[in-house]
């Protein structure tokens, strides 16, 4: 529990510098599924980044002045409801279990929290995350100030205590690159798994399958997100869900898809032929994917600002659609009239990445947060070692007219996971095959 004690030491610290105060932090709650099951429980990430305690009903709260303490709200022993849902902690095994100052019963939350608010600077809390926590927080103050007169003061000020953690969040220690690392490393197995189990004929569902039957085999708990599992042209579909559709010869098939490992996530894409071999023109847009996600790899290193790799990522792609005829330069000009309109955008319309932590789509400011920023344009955030970004540029070709009838249909994108290094970057995501040689040797040997 150190790691988890460390961090609540440097948020409290952090609360100190700007005047102290109390952070309230809760877990998620619980979801209906229908009349009579849940959804899968999974704990608010801010909350276990903080702590490590897995049960729902739970929060933390920071009392940071100029002494500290960390205390952990969380559900009572109960033997019944053991029986029927699990083992629980209670607060006096929690407190000792997971490093606390003290613990209470979350059915005290209620009568513990005005005492705890009381004379408190301020109050360190994500405002309109939860609106029926947001009452109880508007009554813990109102019983505060009702004590005006006994000279007691309510919190003067409010801070989001999101945007601290996010900070926070964004730079990985190495307890959690070591879990990223066997994330990826499982979800590369299932997408290798999955390419030596495809052939035409199978649906796209069997293909998912395959990938949560590999996450689940390796002890991951979830997969990290929805799989994208698109054969043909639902390769041009960005958020397609794996359906019914039928691997046809001659298709290409993108997977979209990683696990979540100890509340961790890992995120890969990978495209490759249902039958094995790539056709010339499955091949010559593959190759410019290839060539683009290499341009921004090469720019993902300290120094260098998140917007590079996607720039470099970009006019690799955009010359690529010149040289294959996707854009006409008769129509649209040379490369930098192409970049300058941006009329890639037809075939390249997301960014080339994002951030990668507890969250697939991670927390942390894509500009930086100084003062001199704040009073013009923010600049993009410049890249440091601790980092996590995927790297994935694409091309998705829909029927055009003027477009090559050879490329129609054709959606291709390559995924990794890349860690800032201090002299460059790490693909974590380095189990999945990815050249076309080892796509179609991988395929050949199933």
């Amino acid at each position: 529990m150190k790691s988890y004690a460390a961090r609540r030491a440097l948020l409290m610290s952090r609360m100190q510098a700007m005047g102290g105060g109390v952070a309230i932090i809760p877990t998620a709650p619980e979801v209906a599924r229908n009349s009579d099951a849940d959804f899968p429980y999974r704990h608010d990430s801010y909350f276990y980044y903080l702590s490590g305690f897995t049960e729902p009903e739970a929060v933390i709260v920071l009392i940071a002045g100029k002494t500290t303490r960390a205390i952990l709200f969380c559900r009572e022993k109960n033997l019944e409801r053991e029986i029927w849902d699990g083992y629980r902690f209670g607060p006096d095994a929690a407190r000792t279990s997971f490093g606390f100052d003290a613990a209470f019963p979350i059915s005290a939350l209620d009568s513990e929290m005005p005492k705890l608010l009381a004379d408190a600077p301020a109050i360190f809390y994500a405002l309109g995350n939860d609106t029926r926590l947001d009452s109880r927080v508007h009554g813990w103050l109102n019983a505060v100030r009702m004590q005006a007169r006994a000279g007691v003061t309510a919190p003067a000020a409010t801070h989001d205590v999101h945007q601290i953690l996010d900070e926070m969040r964004l730079f990985k220690d190495e307890g959690e690159i070591a879990i990223m690392r066997r994330a990826a490393t499982i979800s590369g197995r299932a997408h290798e798994r999955a390419m030596r189990m495809s052939k035409p004929g199978l649906r796209e569902y069997e293909i998912e399958a395959e990938l949560l039957h590999e996450f689940r085999r390796h002890g991951s708990q979830f997969p990290a997100y929805t799989s994208i599992v698109a054969t043909g042209s639902n390769a041009c579909v960005l958020h397609y869900r794996a359906g019914d559709a039928v691997l046809k010869d001659g298709d290409l098939v993108l997977i979209d898809a990683g696990c979540e490992l100890d509340s961790y996530a890992s995120d890969i894409t990978r495209t490759y032929p249902a039958n094995g071999k790539f056709s010339d023109p499955q091949k010559e847009l593959y190759e410019i994917v290839l060539a683009a996600q290499a341009a921004a790899i090469a720019e993902t290193k300290p120094g260098k600002r998140f917007i590079d790799g996607h720039d470099a990522a970009v006019k690799v792609l955009a010359q690529g659609m010149l040289d294959t005829g996707l854009l006409d330069a008769n129509k649209v000009g040379s490369l930098d009239d192409v970049m300058t309109k941006g009329d890639y955008r037809q075939f390249y319309m997301h960014r080339t990445g994002h951030w990668m932590g507890m969250d697939v789509h991670d927390v942390g400011n894509y500009r930086e947060l100084s003062e001199a920023a704040a009073e013009g344009e923010k600049p993009w955030r410049i890249l440091r070692p601790g980092m996590v970004t995927t790297v994935e540029p694409g091309i998705y070709v829909r029927p055009a007219e003027g477009i090559p009838e050879k490329y129609w249909h054709i959606g291709i994108r390559i995924e990794d996971d890349a860690l800032v290094t201090d002299s460059g970057c790490e693909i974590l995501t380095h189990a999945a095959p990815k050249t076309v040689d080892e796509i179609e040797a991988v395929m050949r040997q199933a």
